[in-house]
């Protein structure tokens, strides 16, 4: 089975393709099969925003596509940034400002309310349009320091900290970060429908 990921997201394409490795589905990237376009995400939540992704993906393609809208929550930011995480700090913000503006904005919050999640929704659509929403979430904290590396366009890794955990996910191998993330909770039930769907 062949599913377009509906991203130009390097960070993203890597992490998707390690999670659904042993399950006998070939990962291409919106870019690999020829979709240059973004989409404009203007939806009010992560669930709106994927399927308006991952619909135009099986439109330019005829192929199924999934797509997926991350975010992260802060509770004592009125659960900002929330679907404009990645442009919050302007349009076009480069991973370092994303990440310094973060800590500037949360700079006056104790660490005991710095409570935040991540959530992810990852949008299935198939060439005859039926459609399936897969959501994870995960709870933890956001530092007052960046601490690991980030990949690419995964700037918040080196913020977030699991409930449970005291390292970033930037800090943990991409087997324990996959297995406690947001998008690797979403991305599991995924699996879990394909093999189920493919029977």
């Amino acid at each position: 089975m062949k599913i377009i990921f509906a991203t130009h997201n390097p960070g993203k394409i890597e992490e998707m393709r390690v999670l659904l490795a042993d399950a006998n589905i070939e990962v291409a990237s919106a870019e690999e099969v020829g979709v240059l376009e973004d989409v404009v995400e203007d939806g009010e939540t992560f669930a709106e925003n994927a399927l308006k992704k991952a619909r135009f993906v099986v439109k330019q393609t005829g192929h199924w596509s999934v797509a997926d809208d991350s975010g992260l929550c802060v509770w004592a930011l009125g659960c900002l940034p929330g679907v404009r995480t990645a442009r919050w700090a302007g349009e076009g913000a480069s991973d370092e400002k994303l990440i310094e503006h973060t800590l500037e904005t949360m700079k006056e919050i104790p660490e005991g309310k710095r409570q935040a999640w991540f959530e992810s929704s990852v949008a299935l659509v198939a060439p005859d349009g039926e459609e399936w929403v897969f959501t994870g979430k995960v709870s933890g904290t956001i530092s007052t320091l960046p601490r690991g590396s980030a990949k690419i366009k995964l700037p918040y890794d080196v913020l977030f900290v699991p409930d449970g955990y005291h390292q970033t996910f930037a800090e943990m191998s991409d087997q324990e970060k996959n297995q406690l993330s947001h998008r690797g909770r979403a991305f599991t039930q995924l699996k879990t429908f394909l093999a189920q769907y493919a029977k």
